[in-house]
Protein backbone atom coordinates (compact mmCIF):
# COMPACT_ATOMS: atom_id res chain seq x y z
CA UNK A 1 0.00 0.00 0.00
CA UNK A 2 1.31 3.47 -0.79
CA UNK A 3 2.42 5.43 2.26
CA UNK A 4 1.99 9.15 2.72
CA UNK A 5 5.07 10.93 4.01
CA UNK A 6 5.69 14.72 4.31
CA UNK A 7 8.88 14.63 2.26
CA UNK A 8 10.29 17.73 0.63
CA UNK A 9 11.39 17.61 -2.98
CA UNK A 10 14.99 17.92 -1.86
CA UNK A 11 14.64 14.65 0.05
CA UNK A 12 13.23 12.93 -2.99
CA UNK A 13 16.13 14.14 -5.06
CA UNK A 14 18.52 12.87 -2.40
CA UNK A 15 16.84 9.45 -2.39
CA UNK A 16 17.06 9.25 -6.16
CA UNK A 17 20.69 10.26 -5.99
CA UNK A 18 21.47 7.59 -3.39
CA UNK A 19 19.81 4.93 -5.53
CA UNK A 20 21.89 6.01 -8.47
CA UNK A 21 25.11 6.16 -6.49
CA UNK A 22 24.54 2.63 -5.23
CA UNK A 23 25.26 1.35 -8.73
CA UNK A 24 27.49 4.05 -10.17
CA UNK A 25 29.88 5.05 -7.37
CA UNK A 26 32.83 3.40 -9.08
CA UNK A 27 32.37 5.45 -12.22
CA UNK A 28 31.24 8.70 -10.59
CA UNK A 29 33.61 11.65 -10.77
CA UNK A 30 34.62 13.63 -7.69
CA UNK A 31 34.21 17.27 -8.66
CA UNK A 32 36.03 19.68 -6.33
CA UNK A 33 34.11 22.58 -4.80
CA UNK A 34 36.18 25.38 -3.31
CA UNK A 35 35.62 26.95 0.09
CA UNK A 36 35.05 30.31 -1.62
CA UNK A 37 32.28 28.81 -3.75
CA UNK A 38 30.66 27.30 -0.66
CA UNK A 39 30.84 30.60 1.22
CA UNK A 40 29.30 32.53 -1.67
CA UNK A 41 26.58 29.93 -2.15
CA UNK A 42 25.69 29.89 1.54
CA UNK A 43 25.48 33.69 1.63
CA UNK A 44 23.23 33.85 -1.42
CA UNK A 45 21.13 30.91 -0.24
CA UNK A 46 20.27 32.82 2.93
CA UNK A 47 19.55 36.21 1.36
CA UNK A 48 18.82 35.48 -2.30
CA UNK A 49 19.93 37.66 -5.21
CA UNK A 50 18.83 41.28 -5.77
CA UNK A 51 16.16 41.52 -8.45
CA UNK A 52 18.46 43.93 -10.32
CA UNK A 53 20.86 41.03 -10.91
CA UNK A 54 18.25 39.00 -12.77
CA UNK A 55 18.16 38.85 -16.53
CA UNK A 56 15.37 41.07 -17.94
CA UNK A 57 13.95 37.98 -19.62
CA UNK A 58 14.26 35.64 -16.63
CA UNK A 59 11.26 33.25 -16.74
CA UNK A 60 9.09 32.25 -13.78
CA UNK A 61 10.07 28.63 -14.39
CA UNK A 62 12.45 26.69 -16.56
CA UNK A 63 12.55 23.00 -17.42
CA UNK A 64 16.04 21.63 -17.91
CA UNK A 65 16.39 20.06 -21.35
CA UNK A 66 18.81 17.56 -22.77
CA UNK A 67 21.57 19.52 -24.47
CA UNK A 68 21.43 22.38 -21.93
CA UNK A 69 24.60 23.57 -20.22
CA UNK A 70 25.06 25.15 -16.81
CA UNK A 71 26.47 28.23 -18.54
CA UNK A 72 23.32 28.58 -20.63
CA UNK A 73 20.98 28.08 -17.65
CA UNK A 74 22.94 30.67 -15.66
CA UNK A 75 22.37 33.08 -18.55
CA UNK A 76 18.63 32.38 -18.48
CA UNK A 77 18.26 33.72 -14.95
CA UNK A 78 21.24 36.02 -14.38
CA UNK A 79 22.79 38.90 -16.30
CA UNK A 80 26.26 37.47 -15.70
CA UNK A 81 26.47 33.73 -16.46
CA UNK A 82 29.90 33.33 -14.86
CA UNK A 83 28.37 34.08 -11.47
CA UNK A 84 27.57 30.41 -11.11
CA UNK A 85 27.93 30.32 -7.30
CA UNK A 86 24.95 32.69 -7.05
CA UNK A 87 22.83 30.38 -9.16
CA UNK A 88 24.02 27.43 -7.11
CA UNK A 89 23.25 29.33 -3.91
CA UNK A 90 19.75 30.04 -5.14
CA UNK A 91 19.33 26.27 -5.50
CA UNK A 92 21.33 25.24 -2.44
CA UNK A 93 18.35 23.97 -0.45
CA UNK A 94 17.23 21.71 -3.30
CA UNK A 95 20.34 20.91 -5.31
CA UNK A 96 23.17 19.81 -3.05
CA UNK A 97 25.65 19.10 -5.83
CA UNK A 98 25.90 21.95 -8.37
CA UNK A 99 27.42 19.61 -10.94
CA UNK A 100 24.42 17.30 -10.97
CA UNK A 101 21.41 18.91 -12.63
CA UNK A 102 19.42 16.70 -14.94
CA UNK A 103 17.04 17.01 -17.90
CA UNK A 104 13.44 17.14 -16.70
CA UNK A 105 14.12 19.08 -13.51
CA UNK A 106 12.00 22.24 -13.23
CA UNK A 107 13.48 25.38 -11.67
CA UNK A 108 11.01 27.95 -10.26
CA UNK A 109 11.91 31.61 -9.74
CA UNK A 110 10.75 33.06 -6.40
CA UNK A 111 10.80 36.90 -6.19
CA UNK A 112 9.20 37.40 -2.78
CA UNK A 113 10.67 39.97 -0.41
CA UNK A 114 12.46 41.87 -3.16
CA UNK A 115 15.03 39.08 -3.54
CA UNK A 116 15.29 36.30 -6.09
CA UNK A 117 15.71 32.63 -5.32
CA UNK A 118 15.40 29.43 -7.31
CA UNK A 119 13.67 26.30 -6.08
CA UNK A 120 12.56 22.98 -7.48
CA UNK A 121 9.27 23.29 -5.59
CA UNK A 122 6.46 24.93 -7.51
CA UNK A 123 4.26 27.74 -6.13
CA UNK A 124 1.46 26.52 -3.88
CA UNK A 125 3.13 23.19 -3.25
CA UNK A 126 2.38 21.73 0.18
CA UNK A 127 5.58 19.63 -0.03
CA UNK A 128 3.54 16.48 0.70
CA UNK A 129 3.81 13.66 -1.77
CA UNK A 130 2.80 10.03 -1.97
CA UNK A 131 5.60 7.56 -2.42
CA UNK A 132 5.62 3.84 -2.90
CA UNK A 133 8.68 1.99 -1.53
CA UNK A 134 10.58 0.53 -4.46
CA UNK A 135 14.12 0.23 -5.79
CA UNK A 136 15.07 1.81 -9.08
CA UNK A 137 18.73 2.21 -10.02
CA UNK A 138 19.96 4.38 -12.83
CA UNK A 139 23.33 5.92 -13.65
CA UNK A 140 22.70 9.66 -13.36
CA UNK A 141 26.31 10.76 -13.76
CA UNK A 142 26.13 10.22 -17.51
CA UNK A 143 22.90 12.24 -17.78
CA UNK A 144 23.90 15.33 -15.80
CA UNK A 145 24.14 18.39 -18.01
CA UNK A 146 27.68 19.76 -18.56
CA UNK A 147 28.93 23.24 -17.73
CA UNK A 148 29.71 24.12 -21.35
CA UNK A 149 29.47 22.23 -24.63
CA UNK A 150 32.08 19.58 -23.89
CA UNK A 151 32.38 18.46 -27.52
CA UNK A 152 34.04 21.81 -28.24
CA UNK A 153 36.97 21.31 -25.86
CA UNK A 154 37.10 17.52 -25.47
CA UNK A 155 40.13 17.15 -27.73
CA UNK A 156 41.91 20.11 -26.13
CA UNK A 157 41.79 18.39 -22.74
CA UNK A 158 44.31 15.89 -24.05
CA UNK A 159 46.00 17.31 -27.14
CA UNK A 160 47.94 20.47 -26.23
CA UNK A 161 51.02 19.78 -24.15
CA UNK A 162 53.14 22.36 -22.39
CA UNK A 163 56.71 21.19 -21.70
CA UNK A 164 60.12 22.64 -21.09
CA UNK A 165 62.68 22.36 -23.85
CA UNK A 166 64.90 19.86 -22.01
CA UNK A 167 62.01 17.45 -21.32
CA UNK A 168 60.91 17.49 -24.94
CA UNK A 169 64.47 17.06 -26.27
CA UNK A 170 65.06 13.97 -24.10
CA UNK A 171 61.67 12.34 -24.72
CA UNK A 172 61.64 8.95 -26.55
CA UNK A 173 61.50 9.36 -30.33
CA UNK A 174 60.49 7.39 -33.38
CA UNK A 175 63.70 6.20 -35.06
CA UNK A 176 62.47 3.99 -37.90
CA UNK A 177 59.39 2.82 -39.77
CA UNK A 178 58.39 -0.49 -41.29
CA UNK A 179 59.46 -0.77 -44.92
CA UNK A 180 61.12 2.67 -44.62
CA UNK A 181 57.82 4.49 -44.92
CA UNK A 182 58.12 8.26 -44.73
CA UNK A 183 54.73 8.85 -43.08
CA UNK A 184 52.73 6.70 -40.65
CA UNK A 185 49.00 6.41 -40.07
CA UNK A 186 46.67 4.25 -38.00
CA UNK A 187 47.59 0.57 -38.04
CA UNK A 188 51.21 1.09 -39.12
CA UNK A 189 54.23 -0.25 -37.23
CA UNK A 190 57.02 2.04 -36.00
CA UNK A 191 60.15 1.69 -33.87
CA UNK A 192 61.31 3.99 -31.10
CA UNK A 193 64.09 4.49 -28.58
CA UNK A 194 64.28 6.27 -25.24
CA UNK A 195 68.06 6.10 -24.79
CA UNK A 196 70.49 8.26 -26.73
CA UNK A 197 73.86 9.95 -26.39
CA UNK A 198 72.07 12.85 -24.66
CA UNK A 199 70.11 10.54 -22.36
CA UNK A 200 72.22 7.39 -21.81
CA UNK A 201 70.53 6.59 -18.49
CA UNK A 202 66.94 6.98 -19.69
CA UNK A 203 64.58 4.13 -18.87
CA UNK A 204 64.01 2.06 -22.02
CA UNK A 205 60.57 1.81 -23.60
CA UNK A 206 59.17 -1.49 -22.41
CA UNK A 207 56.06 -3.51 -21.77
CA UNK A 208 54.76 -3.14 -18.21
CA UNK A 209 54.03 -6.49 -16.61
CA UNK A 210 53.68 -7.91 -20.07
CA UNK A 211 51.07 -5.31 -21.04
CA UNK A 212 51.26 -2.59 -23.66
CA UNK A 213 51.80 1.03 -22.65
CA UNK A 214 50.13 4.04 -24.27
CA UNK A 215 52.00 7.12 -25.43
CA UNK A 216 51.06 10.35 -27.13
CA UNK A 217 53.09 11.46 -30.10
CA UNK A 218 54.16 15.09 -30.48
CA UNK A 219 56.17 17.20 -32.87
CA UNK A 220 57.74 20.65 -33.01
CA UNK A 221 57.92 22.12 -29.52
CA UNK A 222 57.00 25.68 -30.48
CA UNK A 223 58.10 28.42 -28.07
CA UNK A 224 55.30 30.56 -26.63
CA UNK A 225 56.50 34.10 -25.96
CA UNK A 226 55.09 36.76 -23.69
CA UNK A 227 53.71 39.47 -26.02
CA UNK A 228 55.13 42.24 -23.81
CA UNK A 229 58.56 40.96 -22.77
CA UNK A 230 59.12 38.55 -25.68
CA UNK A 231 60.49 36.06 -23.14
CA UNK A 232 59.82 32.36 -23.75
CA UNK A 233 57.39 31.26 -21.04
CA UNK A 234 56.67 27.72 -22.27
CA UNK A 235 56.88 25.31 -25.20
CA UNK A 236 53.75 23.97 -26.88
CA UNK A 237 54.15 20.58 -28.51
CA UNK A 238 52.00 19.72 -31.54
CA UNK A 239 49.86 16.62 -30.96
CA UNK A 240 49.86 14.16 -33.86
CA UNK A 241 48.45 10.91 -32.45
CA UNK A 242 48.74 7.94 -30.10
CA UNK A 243 50.79 4.73 -30.15
CA UNK A 244 51.03 1.63 -27.99
CA UNK A 245 54.27 -0.17 -27.11
CA UNK A 246 54.02 -3.81 -28.24
CA UNK A 247 57.70 -4.75 -27.97
CA UNK A 248 60.36 -3.63 -25.49
CA UNK A 249 63.53 -1.67 -26.21
CA UNK A 250 66.49 -3.96 -25.51
CA UNK A 251 70.07 -4.79 -26.54
CA UNK A 252 71.57 -8.01 -27.82
CA UNK A 253 75.14 -9.33 -27.65
CA UNK A 254 76.43 -10.83 -30.93
CA UNK A 255 79.75 -12.36 -31.92
CA UNK A 256 81.23 -11.49 -35.30
CA UNK A 257 83.26 -13.67 -37.64
CA UNK A 258 86.41 -12.28 -36.07
CA UNK A 259 85.26 -13.42 -32.65
CA UNK A 260 84.64 -9.93 -31.33
CA UNK A 261 81.47 -9.25 -29.39
CA UNK A 262 79.28 -6.30 -30.27
CA UNK A 263 76.12 -4.88 -28.77
CA UNK A 264 73.17 -4.44 -31.06
CA UNK A 265 70.41 -1.95 -30.23
CA UNK A 266 66.87 -3.26 -30.64
CA UNK A 267 64.30 -0.44 -30.58
CA UNK A 268 60.84 -0.79 -29.09
CA UNK A 269 58.04 -1.78 -31.45
CA UNK A 270 55.04 0.55 -31.67
CA UNK A 271 51.58 0.27 -33.20
CA UNK A 272 49.92 3.48 -34.31
CA UNK A 273 46.55 3.55 -32.51
CA UNK A 274 45.26 6.89 -33.83
CA UNK A 275 46.67 9.67 -35.94
CA UNK A 276 45.48 13.27 -36.12
CA UNK A 277 48.30 13.87 -38.58
CA UNK A 278 50.69 11.43 -40.22
CA UNK A 279 53.65 10.57 -37.99
CA UNK A 280 57.29 10.50 -39.03
CA UNK A 281 60.79 9.68 -37.82
CA UNK A 282 61.86 12.17 -35.17
CA UNK A 283 58.43 12.63 -33.57
CA UNK A 284 58.56 12.45 -29.76
CA UNK A 285 56.67 10.21 -27.31
CA UNK A 286 55.32 11.19 -23.90
CA UNK A 287 53.32 8.94 -21.53
CA UNK A 288 49.54 9.06 -21.59
CA UNK A 289 48.57 11.22 -18.58
CA UNK A 290 45.74 10.50 -16.19
CA UNK A 291 42.33 11.61 -17.35
CA UNK A 292 41.21 14.91 -15.83
CA UNK A 293 37.56 15.46 -14.88
CA UNK A 294 35.60 17.23 -17.61
CA UNK A 295 33.23 19.49 -15.73
CA UNK A 296 33.75 23.09 -14.70
CA UNK A 297 32.10 25.67 -12.49
CA UNK A 298 32.20 29.07 -14.29
CA UNK A 299 33.19 31.77 -11.81
CA UNK A 300 35.20 34.96 -11.54
CA UNK A 301 38.75 34.62 -10.09
CA UNK A 302 39.06 35.59 -6.43
CA UNK A 303 42.32 37.46 -7.08
CA UNK A 304 42.96 40.27 -9.57
CA UNK A 305 44.02 38.90 -12.96
CA UNK A 306 45.57 40.68 -15.91
CA UNK A 307 47.49 39.25 -18.84
CA UNK A 308 47.58 38.67 -22.56
CA UNK A 309 46.74 36.07 -25.19
CA UNK A 310 49.97 34.40 -26.35
CA UNK A 311 48.62 32.14 -29.10
CA UNK A 312 45.51 31.02 -30.95
CA UNK A 313 45.40 27.22 -31.09
CA UNK A 314 45.39 25.73 -34.57
CA UNK A 315 47.59 25.83 -37.63
CA UNK A 316 47.59 29.15 -39.50
CA UNK A 317 44.79 30.56 -37.32
CA UNK A 318 45.19 34.26 -36.48
CA UNK A 319 41.83 35.22 -34.97
CA UNK A 320 39.86 33.16 -32.46
CA UNK A 321 36.07 33.22 -32.71
CA UNK A 322 33.45 31.74 -30.36
CA UNK A 323 34.22 28.16 -29.22
CA UNK A 324 37.87 28.38 -30.30
CA UNK A 325 40.81 27.98 -27.94
CA UNK A 326 43.54 30.44 -26.95
CA UNK A 327 46.60 30.21 -24.71
CA UNK A 328 47.14 32.96 -22.13
CA UNK A 329 50.24 33.98 -20.18
CA UNK A 330 48.87 33.19 -16.73
CA UNK A 331 48.65 29.80 -15.01
CA UNK A 332 48.60 28.00 -11.69
CA UNK A 333 51.45 30.14 -10.33
CA UNK A 334 49.23 33.21 -10.82
CA UNK A 335 46.18 31.71 -9.09
CA UNK A 336 44.23 30.68 -12.19
CA UNK A 337 42.02 27.60 -11.91
CA UNK A 338 39.82 25.63 -14.28
CA UNK A 339 36.48 27.38 -14.59
CA UNK A 340 37.78 30.91 -14.08
CA UNK A 341 36.09 33.34 -16.46
CA UNK A 342 38.00 36.36 -17.81
CA UNK A 343 36.99 39.38 -19.86
CA UNK A 344 38.88 40.00 -23.11
CA UNK A 345 39.54 43.63 -24.06
CA UNK A 346 39.80 45.19 -27.48
CA UNK A 347 43.28 46.38 -28.33
CA UNK A 348 43.82 50.05 -27.60
CA UNK A 349 44.45 52.09 -30.75
CA UNK A 350 45.65 55.57 -31.69
CA UNK A 351 44.06 57.68 -34.41
CA UNK A 352 43.87 61.27 -35.62
CA UNK A 353 40.97 63.47 -34.55
CA UNK A 354 39.91 64.87 -37.94
CA UNK A 355 37.26 67.06 -36.32
CA UNK A 356 39.97 69.14 -34.63
CA UNK A 357 41.91 71.59 -36.82
CA UNK A 358 45.01 70.78 -34.77
CA UNK A 359 44.76 67.13 -35.81
CA UNK A 360 45.73 65.74 -32.37
CA UNK A 361 46.32 62.05 -31.78
CA UNK A 362 43.76 60.36 -29.54
CA UNK A 363 43.91 56.89 -28.03
CA UNK A 364 40.78 54.78 -27.98
CA UNK A 365 40.46 52.74 -24.75
CA UNK A 366 40.64 48.96 -24.75
CA UNK A 367 37.01 48.10 -24.15
CA UNK A 368 35.45 44.76 -23.29
CA UNK A 369 35.21 42.44 -26.27
CA UNK A 370 33.96 39.14 -24.82
CA UNK A 371 34.53 36.33 -22.30
CA UNK A 372 36.86 33.35 -22.12
CA UNK A 373 36.87 30.44 -19.63
CA UNK A 374 40.01 28.66 -18.47
CA UNK A 375 39.72 24.88 -18.84
CA UNK A 376 43.31 23.64 -18.56
CA UNK A 377 46.15 25.11 -16.52
CA UNK A 378 49.92 24.70 -16.39
CA UNK A 379 52.45 26.52 -14.20
CA UNK A 380 52.83 29.67 -16.29
CA UNK A 381 50.26 29.27 -19.04
CA UNK A 382 46.63 28.21 -19.46
CA UNK A 383 44.21 27.26 -22.22
CA UNK A 384 40.84 28.99 -22.39
CA UNK A 385 37.74 28.62 -24.56
CA UNK A 386 36.12 31.70 -26.10
CA UNK A 387 32.59 31.74 -24.65
CA UNK A 388 31.30 34.79 -26.47
CA UNK A 389 33.02 37.49 -28.51
CA UNK A 390 32.15 40.55 -30.56
CA UNK A 391 35.35 40.84 -32.59
CA UNK A 392 37.97 38.12 -33.04
CA UNK A 393 40.59 37.49 -30.34
CA UNK A 394 44.23 37.63 -31.41
CA UNK A 395 47.70 37.40 -29.90
CA UNK A 396 48.41 40.39 -27.67
CA UNK A 397 44.83 41.07 -26.65
CA UNK A 398 44.57 41.73 -22.92
CA UNK A 399 42.28 40.09 -20.40
CA UNK A 400 41.15 41.12 -16.91
CA UNK A 401 38.64 40.01 -14.30
CA UNK A 402 35.08 39.96 -15.66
Amino acid sequence: MPSKFPLKSASLIALAGLAALATSTASAQNFPITNAQKATANQVAQAGVPLSELSPTAPDSYTVKRGDTLWAISGVFLKTPWRWPELWGMNLNDIRNPHLIYPGQVLYLDKTGGRARLTTRGPGSDNTVKVTPRVRSESLSANAIPTVNMSVIESFLSEPLIVDEATFAKAPRIVATQENRVLLSRGDRAYARARSADAPDAAPLALVNGKTGSYRVFRNAVPLRDPTTNDIIAYEAQYVGKVSVVGSETTSETTGADGKKTTEIIPASLDVVSAKEEMQVGDRLLPEPEREFTNFVPRAPQSAQSGQVVSVYGNAVRFAAQNQVVAINRGREHGLERGHVLAVLRESSVLTDTTDSGRPQVRLPGERNGLIMVFRTFDKISYAIVLDIQDGVQVGHRFVNP
